[in-house]
């Protein structure tokens, strides 16, 4: 069974934590960075539904006890756009087509992707939208992603969950 994947509350649990821990969560902070975790942990919030596939879902139970896709760049974009199980899934699309509660990745010019950011509003202007996220590593509350310095971008919709 597909249901909705609940962007309002992916999008409140990311304002809400931007800018500190959910002791629930082990902070990657030190150890390799902590985005893909948070990025993780919304997604969760708005799906409430992990895949323990070993190796292959996308889960955490604890700080040893994860998936690689919960806190890997290329893991967690992997995951969301191949996943046919139960969790979350999603598609690539351009920056003009995602919503609130949808996934943004920064890469450098070699197609090497570094950041994990959650898109948490979309302001339309007369000369364009403005795209605000939500982010640790470099903790971001409302930032503009204009304000990054990247020289790639791929963004994930996150179409559904999977029970």
């Amino acid at each position: 069974m597909i249901f909705e994947y609940e962007r309002r509350m992916a999008v409140s649990y990311a304002r809400r934590w931007a800018l500190s821990r959910n002791p629930d969560f082990y902070n990657y902070e030190g150890i390799g960075g902590d985005c893909t975790n948070f990025a993780s942990q919304c997604v969760y919030a708005g799906s409430n539904v992990m895949n323990y596939t070993p190796d292959f879902g996308w889960y955490y139970i604890n700080a040893n006890d994860k998936s690689p896709s919960w806190t890997g760049v290329d893991f967690f974009y992997n995951f969301m756009t191949n996943n046919e199980d139960v969790g979350p899934f999603g598609e690539e699309r351009p920056l003009q087509q995602i919503i609130p509660g949808d996934i943004i990745q920064l890469g450098n010019s070699d197609g090497n992707f570094y950041h994990t950011l959650v898109l948490t509003s979309v302001i339309r202007t007369l000369s364009g939208k403005i795209y605000y996220i939500c982010a640790h590593s470099e903790d971001s509350y409302q930032r503009n992603l204009s304000t990054y310095n990247y020289e790639t971008i791929r963004c994930i919709h996150i179409l559904g969950v999977r029970i």
